[in-house]
């Protein structure tokens, strides 16, 4: 129940209300002056109660019973087949000679105020590799360079470092156990790119996962010469998505999203050095300290638990 701001009464203090009116004996008017309402307010609740019991107490929705101004089925079921042939709200209104308002309103109670609303929901398909290694998600995201703390914190927008550049954080994310690895480097090129996928490959061997597949989506760096040398040579089939489709690569994109709520924007940083620092113990946190929703575990205890699975 959702009461206004200013609201006098609650069902509580209306039942309150009627028992002293019809229990106790005490006058409306004074009644009406205990509860700070006016006696044609309080001489309300005590008729509904009569004749509704305690629902009657309950707030009303101010929807008006009857509406001669809305339009009728047949025109609504007009207006929603044209909307359904994608037309706009100002064409609709238009072949039917009616104001754009009155067809607003009539879309926007059957869902139909944005044309995307016509688009058949796309299913879920979730997957999950079955071993680690088994497919890596990368992806690269460009962050602004830090020079003393920023308007998102100070709101002074007079104060902004402009032409400081960016810098760029690849990440890499293991499939089946989620484990993260990320560096913060100068630029996204074709060479730098494969230079962070033969370093993140050593980094799994090290952690005893071979990597058998990449996923990345179609930017120039993965499609780069570089990186597929780089590939060939760790015996890395490298697949990319669907283009415009950046929920295939959803691991990776997900992992971006937590990493820059409890990382990059955490907390105010006055320097690229302090933050690219911040970064190594946030990433050792996420891997082996902090619980992965979707597993109930640590990324860490899940590698362990799928690498005792498949001996």
């Amino acid at each position: 129940m959702n009461l206004h701001s200013r609201a006098r009464t609650c069902p509580e203090s209306r039942a309150l209300l009627v028992r002293r009116i019809e229990r106790d004996g005490w006058p409306l008017t004074t009644a009406a002056e205990a509860a700070g309402i006016s006696r044609k307010t309080a001489s309300k609740w005590v008729k509904r109660f009569k004749t509704e019991g305690l629902p009657g107490l309950r707030d009303r929705s101010s929807r008006p019973h009857r509406m001669p101004g809305r339009l009728d089925a047949a025109r609504e079921k007009l207006i929603l087949e044209l909307r359904s042939s994608r037309k706009t709200i100002v064409q609709v209104a238009t072949a039917l000679k009616l104001d754009r308002s009155r067809v607003a309103r009539v879309l926007r109670r059957h869902g139909l105020s944005r044309l995307r609303s016509l688009e058949p929901q796309i299913p879920v398909k979730r997957y999950e590799w079955a071993r680690p290694g088994d497919m890596l998600h990368l992806d690269v995201k460009k962050l602004g360079r830090v020079q003393g703390v920023g308007h998102r914190i100070t709101g002074d927008f007079t104060r902004r470092s402009r032409g400081i550049g960016w810098e760029y954080v690849h990440v890499c994310v293991d499939d089946a156990s989620r484990v993260a690895y990320v560096e913060v480097l100068e630029d996204e090129l074709g060479t730098t790119t494969s230079a962070f996928l033969e370093r993140a490959l050593a980094h799994y061997r090290e952690l005893g996962i071979k990597t058998r597949r990449v996923l990345t989506d179609n930017g120039s760096p993965y499609l780069s010469r570089a990186f597929a040398q780089t590939c060939a040579r760790g015996r890395v089939r490298h697949r990319r998505t669907k283009p415009y489709t950046p929920r295939t690569n959803g691991k990776a994109e997900r992992f971006i999203q937590s990493m820059l709520r409890e990382w990059a924007y955490q907390r105010p940083f006055y320097s690229s050095t302090e933050r690219r620092r911040a970064l190594a113990g946030w990433l050792r946190h996420y891997n082996g300290r902090r619980i992965h929703a979707a597993l109930g575990t640590t990324p860490l205890a899940r590698l362990t638990s799928r690498a005792r699975t498949t001996l």
